[in-house]
Protein backbone atom coordinates (compact mmCIF):
# COMPACT_ATOMS: atom_id res chain seq x y z
CA UNK A 1 0.00 0.00 0.00
CA UNK A 2 2.74 2.20 0.80
CA UNK A 3 4.66 1.47 -1.97
CA UNK A 4 2.05 2.09 -4.47
CA UNK A 5 1.24 5.79 -2.81
CA UNK A 6 4.83 6.61 -3.18
CA UNK A 7 4.73 5.55 -6.85
CA UNK A 8 1.90 7.41 -7.57
CA UNK A 9 3.84 10.37 -5.34
CA UNK A 10 6.27 9.84 -8.09
CA UNK A 11 4.04 10.36 -11.15
CA UNK A 12 2.74 13.50 -9.85
CA UNK A 13 5.97 15.00 -8.85
CA UNK A 14 6.85 14.29 -12.67
CA UNK A 15 3.87 16.01 -13.54
CA UNK A 16 4.26 18.85 -12.07
CA UNK A 17 7.68 19.00 -12.97
CA UNK A 18 6.33 18.95 -16.78
CA UNK A 19 4.18 21.72 -15.89
CA UNK A 20 6.80 24.08 -14.91
CA UNK A 21 8.86 23.09 -17.81
CA UNK A 22 5.68 24.31 -19.87
CA UNK A 23 5.92 27.22 -17.80
CA UNK A 24 9.54 28.14 -19.05
CA UNK A 25 9.13 27.62 -22.22
CA UNK A 26 5.78 29.80 -22.50
CA UNK A 27 6.37 32.16 -19.59
CA UNK A 28 4.87 35.53 -20.10
CA UNK A 29 7.54 36.96 -17.86
CA UNK A 30 10.90 36.76 -16.50
CA UNK A 31 9.56 35.97 -12.88
CA UNK A 32 7.47 33.22 -13.78
CA UNK A 33 10.51 31.76 -15.14
CA UNK A 34 12.37 31.74 -12.40
CA UNK A 35 9.61 30.78 -10.20
CA UNK A 36 9.06 27.48 -12.37
CA UNK A 37 12.60 26.73 -11.86
CA UNK A 38 12.38 26.94 -8.43
CA UNK A 39 9.18 24.75 -8.18
CA UNK A 40 11.16 22.42 -10.44
CA UNK A 41 14.24 22.21 -7.87
CA UNK A 42 11.69 21.78 -4.74
CA UNK A 43 9.83 19.14 -7.09
CA UNK A 44 12.83 17.47 -7.49
CA UNK A 45 13.81 16.99 -4.05
CA UNK A 46 10.96 15.81 -3.34
CA UNK A 47 11.32 13.40 -6.09
CA UNK A 48 14.81 11.81 -5.01
CA UNK A 49 13.36 11.97 -1.38
CA UNK A 50 10.38 9.49 -2.31
CA UNK A 51 13.14 6.86 -4.70
CA UNK A 52 15.16 7.15 -1.40
CA UNK A 53 12.46 5.72 0.70
CA UNK A 54 11.43 3.05 -2.11
CA UNK A 55 14.97 2.20 -1.72
CA UNK A 56 15.25 2.17 1.39
CA UNK A 57 18.48 3.68 1.52
CA UNK A 58 19.54 7.32 2.69
CA UNK A 59 22.98 7.68 -0.31
CA UNK A 60 20.32 10.04 -1.87
CA UNK A 61 20.66 12.21 1.22
CA UNK A 62 23.42 13.97 0.52
CA UNK A 63 22.30 14.78 -2.96
CA UNK A 64 19.06 16.41 -1.70
CA UNK A 65 21.22 18.48 0.26
CA UNK A 66 23.87 19.88 -2.13
CA UNK A 67 20.95 20.36 -4.87
CA UNK A 68 18.72 21.99 -2.50
CA UNK A 69 21.38 24.16 -1.64
CA UNK A 70 22.72 25.14 -5.81
CA UNK A 71 18.12 25.58 -5.85
CA UNK A 72 18.93 28.28 -3.28
CA UNK A 73 21.14 30.18 -4.68
CA UNK A 74 20.13 29.96 -8.32
CA UNK A 75 17.28 31.37 -7.31
CA UNK A 76 18.99 34.22 -5.77
CA UNK A 77 21.20 34.81 -8.74
CA UNK A 78 18.33 34.64 -10.85
CA UNK A 79 16.33 37.21 -8.84
CA UNK A 80 19.16 39.70 -8.48
CA UNK A 81 19.80 39.18 -12.74
CA UNK A 82 16.25 40.45 -12.87
CA UNK A 83 15.94 43.05 -9.93
CA UNK A 84 19.32 45.12 -11.32
CA UNK A 85 20.66 42.92 -14.30
CA UNK A 86 23.72 42.16 -12.85
CA UNK A 87 24.59 38.51 -10.65
CA UNK A 88 28.24 40.47 -9.25
CA UNK A 89 29.03 43.72 -7.95
CA UNK A 90 32.54 44.73 -8.76
CA UNK A 91 33.67 47.68 -7.00
CA UNK A 92 36.79 49.81 -8.82
CA UNK A 93 36.96 52.23 -5.76
CA UNK A 94 41.26 52.27 -5.86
Amino acid sequence: MVQTLMLISLVLFSFTILISVYRIIKGPSKPDRVIALDMIGVNLLAAIAVVSCILLTKAFMEVILILGILSFIGTIAFSKYIERGIIVERRHNR
